[in-house]
């Protein structure tokens, strides 16, 4: 399935959705039609577990081109949230995931030039999150040197703690695609949660695509463009550390919940590895994509 949370109007409460063709079908009021109970909201659905994965699969396969009055409206005419609007922990990010990427900052950032032995990892708070098409803030005070990052989001299913890495595929929930904004200027002593999860540096979405239907997270395209440039094109086959092994490492020390999210890390391409350097600024449009999942595309303004 591809899951959304969606408004048709500013007023309305936030809903959960699901995208079939050119529809976009809601699924407590699909449920509600069929006797089959389930919640309007996105992490209320994913602590429901696997059996409300099954049963809106089912509901969905039963009614398909044939929606219910009032259960399905034209894709078009929905705004699509970030599908976890507001997530209940910080995002777990890693870092310097990609071997080139590693080469790339050890050229122009302070980072080692050796690949790292364990997983780097830092968060971005709640806060940070946006949803598709909504605006990356560009605070010149704070920062000239606003950057790109697109990555691959994994959203864990159920609870996750010391799980071995042959098993931890199985704790996840599914996949979307994350841009880890980054001000390069705001790192401070080595620490990124300042330069990665100011306001607005989260961008989130399209979707969440459910893990079934990517049994192999390893195989996707992912790209990233500014003004209509590629300046990121890779596959998710290179990374470092494969999600099996950052789950059963972040576990092994904190203990993750159902709707917890990891950005996976970013291959090279980033604007602080090119020669010139190159910054995101006021007007400039970002478009990230992952393979499978879905497109990203957010503007850039000065607040």
């Amino acid at each position: 399935m591809r899951l959304v949370t969606y408004r048709t109007t500013v007023a309305e409460q936030a809903r959960l959705g699901a995208v079939v063709g050119d529809r976009v079908v809601d699924l407590a009021r699909l449920g509600a039609v069929a006797g089959v109970p389930l919640p309007d909201d996105m992490l209320a659905f994913i602590d429901l577990g696997p059996d409300a994965v099954r049963s809106a699969t089912e509901l969905l396969k039963a009614h398909a081109g044939k929606w219910p009055v009032g259960t399905a409206i034209p894709a078009e005419n929905a705004r699509l949230l970030a599908p976890i609007p507001r997530p209940r922990k910080n995002i777990f990010g890693i870092g310097l995931n990609y071997v080139e990427h590693v080469e790339e900052s050890s050229r122009t950032l302070d980072t080692s030039k050796d690949l790292p032995t364990k997983p780097v990892i830092f968060s971005k708070p709640p806060t940070s999150v946006v949803g598709p098409g909504e605006a990356i803030e560009h605070n010149a005070k704070i920062t000239q040197q606003l950057d790109w990052e697109v990555e691959l989001a994994v959203i864990m299913g159920r609870r996750t703690h010391r799980v071995a890495e042959a098993d931890a595929l199985d704790y996840v929930f599914g996949y979307s695609v994350m841009i880890d904004v980054s001000a390069r200027d705001c790192r401070r002593a080595g620490q990124w949660i300042y330069s990665k999860g100011q306001d607005t540096y989260g961008p989130f979405g399209p979707c969440i695509v459910t893990a079934d239907e990517i049994p192999d997270p390893h195989v996707l395209d992912l790209s990233l463009t500014v003004n209509g440039v590629t300046k990121q094109s890779s596959n998710t086959r290179h990374m470092l550390f494969k999600v099996p092994h950052l789950i059963a490492d972040i576990s092994a020390a904190m203990t993750m919940e159902a709707g917890d999210i990891i950005a996976t890390g970013t291959p090279e391409g980033v604007g602080a590895g090119r020669t010139p350097q190159e910054w995101l600024w006021p007007g400039d449009v970002v478009e990230a994509r992952v393979e499978k999942i879905g497109t990203l595309r957010h503007p850039v303004v000065a607040i």
